[in-house]
């Protein structure tokens, strides 16, 4: 192999077709043509003398000398992209040409518009790109690097190489008709007559939800069970049914507020945690755009809103420090 020659937009060409599994796929993730994602990968093959990938299958598979050349090259590029963020300019106008940020979709109505209008007056000469994905996705989005900076839950999940600014405390609630204000434990009961609506077990508040039943020893009868929150919403506005949800789902359908009114949960330990994630590499000035820019959105479009209308979710429903927590990232 000729090291002299060796190129490191080869090695980052090799990295995006290994994870994303095909030429089109790393040429869209880099910007750039599948004739250059081609000539790299094969300028590479030339210069270590073995092939990397099995071009016969689809979607493309790494031979073994590729596997293995895959892991030094993550380890390589990711000690290396830390270490330029960290001797950047302080100016996060300069530091990236590309950004992309991912949130829970609770997000989307009214903070990241706000807070795509707030990066982009910041970050003049930054594309910007903003995704909406599951909590569980935007973990994996961003130790595949596809993307910089996610919004979302860290419950059940585990990730390495990532730096989790805590965000937002979110306190699961009863959300109950506004015509029938029994107490909390009436529904859990069973004794409202109304139906329980559950969330599908597919998604993380939902098998969260029953999984605190469980602990609380509560079985309650249950033959309706949904993915949307508006959905669930909307029937308990019309004084049909109940639900378990969390501060910020009940926050986010206002236009159901006038017919439905949030409970306190009976167990105040049942919480979930927002926080902002972004990867080890990311520069620290561009991450307080985005920081600095979020926190009084979410304040202000988020918070306090919902807090006017229902007082007692003062200080439970509220934001969270933003001291960082590093290295391994996990849920509560």
């Amino acid at each position: 192999m000729d090291r002299s020659n060796l190129s490191l937009k080869w090695l980052e060409v090799f990295q995006a077709m290994a994870r994303s599994g095909s030429v089109r796929e790393a040429a869209k993730r880099l910007d750039i043509s599948i004739s250059t994602v081609s000539h790299h990968l094969t300028c590479l093959e030339r210069a270590v003398g073995r092939p990397l990938v099995d071009h016969h299958k689809r979607p493309m598979a790494l031979t073994p000398e590729g596997a293995s050349l895959l892991q030094r090259v993550d380890e390589s590029l990711w000690l290396l992209r830390k270490g330029v963020s960290e001797v950047w300019s302080d100016d996060p106008g300069t530091l990236v040409r590309r950004l992309k940020i991912a949130s829970v979709e609770e997000f989307d109505t009214c903070v990241m518009p706000a807070l795509a209008t707030q990066v982009s007056q910041t970050l003049r000469a930054c594309d910007l790109s903003f995704l909406s994905r599951p909590s569980h996705d935007i973990l994996t989005l961003l130790q595949s690097e596809e993307i910089d900076c996610g919004i979302a839950s860290a419950s059940e999940f585990t990730a390495t190489r990532l730096i989790e600014t805590p965000l937002l405390r979110d306190p699961y609630v009863l959300v109950v008709p506004r015509a029938r204000p029994e107490d909390a434990r009436a529904y859990l009961e069973g004794a409202s007559g109304l139906a329980f609506l559950r969330y599908s077990k597919q998604q993380l508040i939902g098998r969260r939800v029953e999984a605190q039943l469980r602990r609380l020893r509560l079985d309650i009868p249950s033959r309706l069970e949904f993915e949307s929150t508006s959905t669930i919403m909307s029937l308990i506005a019309k004084g049909r049914a109940w639900t378990i949800t969390t501060a910020l789902n009940y926050a986010c359908a206002d236009r159901f507020h006038a017919d439905t009114q949030a409970m306190a949960f009976p167990d105040a330990g049942f919480v979930r945690q927002i926080s902002l994630f972004r990867r080890e590499d990311l520069p620290d000035a561009l991450f307080k755009v985005i920081e600095t820019s979020l926190r009084p959105l979410v304040q202000s479009l988020m918070i306090d809103p919902i807090v006017r209308q229902e007082p007692w979710l003062g200080g439970e429903f509220r934001l969270t420090g933003p001291e960082a927590i590093t290295g391994l990232a996990t849920g509560p």
